[in-house]
């Protein structure tokens, strides 16, 4: 069942968050295609909130009618590289396939450009086997510009990424639930 994109907002994260947090950062299944560790107490999750979420440049919590079902951040690089950041995210299991982080991803395309008034370029690496997170991009107006072969170690293993882009310059889909 498709949530109404009315329903869907990005927010900062608060402390009130932990339960629905650990609901999917609790979640191996969620966490194995993040460079996060599968958190397993309600305590360790308090403190990446308040220690990492809240004080974090452009760290969104997603949520389905206020309550959180994952995250949106995005890494803005600092100096002669202020011109790119890095986009990352991750939602609950049970809202997959339902076309939310498309949404979510076009929402904070369409907030970013104007938060970070020098970027030209958002950048997001993604696993090769995770096709899910490449369509999401794709649909988003990324596009895909190639293979890192054995490009760095995540949670003990070498992996290869793919790279993929969109310049403020570039014309991007438009959402049509109407929310970018």
């Amino acid at each position: 069942m498709e949530v109404d994109s009315s329903r869907i907002s990005l927010r900062p994260f608060k402390l009130t968050d932990v339960d629905d947090f650990m609901l999917w950062a609790g979640d191996d299944q969620v966490t194995r295609n993040l460079t996060w560790k599968t958190f397993t107490s309600k305590e360790e999750a308090l403190t990446f909130i308040k220690d990492v979420c809240i004080p974090h440049p452009w760290r969104r919590s997603i949520c389905i009618d206020d309550r959180s079902i994952g995250f949106i951040s995005v890494f803005p690089w600092s100096g002669d590289d202020r011109c790119k950041a890095d986009i990352g995210y991750g939602i609950a299991t049970k809202y997959w396939g339902q076309g939310i982080t498309t949404r979510v991803v076009k929402i904070a395309l369409s907030q970013l450009f104007k938060d970070f008034p020098d970027l030209v370029r958002l950048q997001a690496f993604v696993y090769v086997e995770n096709k899910a997170s490449q369509r999401v991009l794709e649909k988003a107006g990324f596009q895909r510009e190639g293979l890192l072969r054995k490009y760095t170690f995540v949670k003990g293993r070498l992996v290869d990424l793919l790279l993929y882009s969109v310049l403020s310059t570039d014309s991007l889909p438009t959402d049509p639930q109407g929310s970018a």
